[in-house]
C-alpha cells in the first residue's frame, strides 16, 4: 500500500514540477495562491486519468462518481 502511496504522491510532484516549472514568487501567499489554482483549476477538475481502470475522467469527476454510488448504496 505504502508503495502506491509514494508512486500517486511522486506521479504529483512530477506533473506539478512539468506544468508550473522551477519559479521564484515574491512572496509564500502568492506561491500557494498559484499552487491552489494550479491543483483546483488543473490538476482536479481537467487533468484526465489516463487509465482504462479509471475511465479517463478527471479526479472530481471520479470523486463525484464514488459519492453518487454510495448514496445509492445507502
Amino acid at each position: 500500500m505504502l508503495q502506491r502511496v509514494n508512486a500517486a504522491a511522486e506521479s504529483f510532484w512530477a506533473v506539478l514540477k512539468e506544468e508550473i516549472g522551477i519559479r521564484f514568487w515574491p512572496d509564500r501567499v502568492t506561491a500557494r495562491a498559484d499552487i491552489f489554482d494550479f491543483i483546483e483549476t488543473f490538476y482536479n477538475r481537467r487533468r484526465l486519468r489516463k487509465h482504462v481502470h479509471w475511465g479517463y475522467v478527471t479526479p472530481h469527476e471520479t470523486r463525484l462518481r464514488y459519492q453518487q454510488d454510495q448514496a445509492l448504496a445507502a
